[in-house]
């Protein structure tokens, strides 16, 4: 954990508009938890809210003075991290690693972490679902350039974003991210199906690293 300094320009997707004031307000089971979620790349929140015809693209100035911000390196512990806020570790409630990632974020404001994007997700996925080891994830990180989120998980964060634009989609605008946002998923796929030949006989597989942290 780390107290930053300076002003970042960040994106938003919203599927219908911000109301009210920003708040650590999306759904429990996202990467970093419960937050207010913004990106380093326009592109990604936009295929995220291609499909709601009220969709919206926030730009947003963000002063990171004096937040106690949670820096997360793309890696194992960074795929391990989006496996406990996903609930994918449920499995493993008593164990030590289990505890080590449910503190991992406490008394923070924001984490900074790498985007699990259309493709990545993909291999996040079939990491979780036992059918790629760590070998094969790690691999497959190196392979894409993935964009970073930024999530304020407090109040305290959330006041320091400041909205400088506000951008509602066209039907024609909605059309092609959706296409887009395909493509990328029919790569990610393609990818993972490499990868996961490639290192079939190498790494470990997810249950095998949660047992091994017990």
């Amino acid at each position: 954990m780390k107290e930053t300094n300076g002003n970042i320009t960040l994106y938003h997707g919203s599927k219908s508009g911000i109301r009210g004031v920003i708040a650590p307000a999306s759904r429990e089971r996202c990467d970093f938890g419960k937050g207010f979620y913004m990106g380093t790349d326009k592109r990604q929140p936009l295929t995220l809210i291609c499909n709601y015809p009220n969709a919206r693209i926030y730009t947003l100035d963000v002063d990171l003075s004096g937040l106690k911000v949670l820096d997360v390196e793309v890696g194992l512990d960074w795929a391990l991290l989006i496996a406990y806020n996903r609930g994918k570790m449920e499995f493993a409630k008593r164990t030590s690693i289990y505890k080590h990632f449910e503190t991992l974020s406490k008394g923070c404001d924001m984490v900074v972490g790498y985007i699990a994007n259309d493709r990545m997700f993909v291999v996040l996925d079939r990491f979780f679902n036992g059918e790629i080891t760590d070998c094969a994830l790690i691999n497959s990180l190196s392979a894409l350039k993935l964009g970073k989120q930024y999530v304020a998980l407090t109040e305290r964060a959330c006041k320091k974003i400041k909205i400088l634009d506000e951008h509602k989609l066209s039907e024609e605008e909605r059309d092609k991210l959706k296409k887009e946002s395909e493509e990328n998923r029919s790569r990610g796929i393609a990818m993972a199906d490499e990868i996961c030949r490639k290192y079939r006989r190498e790494g470990r597989f997810f249950d095998e690293i949660v047992k091994a942290g017990e």
